[in-house]
């Protein structure tokens, strides 16, 4: 009898690592939302097994994913238990997607707003210190982009994270780049970030930008900074406690 084809062999062990990027996906949430409290004990292997409907194998790795993520604690002897908030790793994309996804109060929002605005005003306000007449160029012309698509809101969304994005590499600052890439990113993919749009957001975003273009233009780092922290702050706060959907927000 012939051997079956390799082709058609399903590799137990990215099949176990499919199934596992579920039942991590789970477990987070139900973790993040306290269904599984701080200091719990994880169920053993076997009623976990039954209840995902895989082996014990995958959820060996996905406590194993959870630990890495700062989630768990794998203890001998103590068994699997769920670690204290403050050591998991929030800006890993799936804590912070479970986190944001399932905060009915947008606490989590607020306190990514709060992260995101101080380090983009530190961004800020580095570029302003030592920008050079090229890299002032490139933010005015990503302003002007704004400008010309503020009557359309897909086309002024895109554009306002582009001027963000630019002000975030002109920074030099690469670790507080990556840092708040990863949460503006993770915040723009929720509706709730977007929150309730606000008479007038087209103008008055045009108008922060503009501030904090005229800023780093003087080579004010104080006014730069302070310019783009209440852009970032004072915009979100508009939009989360808007009484009507209108226009666009940054």
């Amino acid at each position: 009898m012939t051997a079956p084809s390799d082709a058609f062999k399903l590799p137990p062990r990215r099949r176990a690592e499919r199934l596992s990027v579920a039942v991590v996906t789970e477990l987070v949430e139900l973790i993040v939302t306290g269904q599984l409290a701080e200091g719990e004990l994880l169920p053993p292997e076997g009623p976990l097994s039954d209840h995902f409907g895989v082996s014990r194998t995958v959820i060996r790795e996905s406590a194993k994913r959870l630990e890495e993520k700062g989630l768990l604690i794998v203890s001998q002897g103590r068994g699997t238990q769920v670690a204290r908030s403050g050591s998991w790793n929030m800006l890993d994309p799936v804590v912070l997607s479970a986190l944001i996804d399932n905060d009915e109060t947008l606490g989590v929002l607020d306190e990514l707003t709060v992260v995101r605005g101080n380090l983009e005003s530190a961004m800020a306000g580095a570029v302003a210190a030592g920008r050079t007449a090229e890299e002032l160029a490139r933010i005015e012309q990503a302003l002007q982009v704004m400008r010309q698509s503020q009557h359309e809101s897909d086309s002024f969304n895109e554009a306002d994270v582009v001027f963000h994005l630019t002000v975030m590499e002109l920074s030099g600052n690469r670790l507080a780049e990556n840092i708040t890439k990863r949460l503006y990113r993770r915040a723009l993919e929720s509706t709730r970030y977007h929150g309730m749009q606000y008479e007038g957001a087209f103008s008055s975003t045009l108008d922060q930008h503009a501030t904090i273009v005229d800023a780093i233009a003087r080579q004010d780092v104080a006014a730069a900074e302070q310019a783009m922290r209440d852009h970032i702050i004072g915009s979100w706060q508009r939009r989360r406690f808007a009484p009507a959907r209108d226009e666009t927000g940054s």
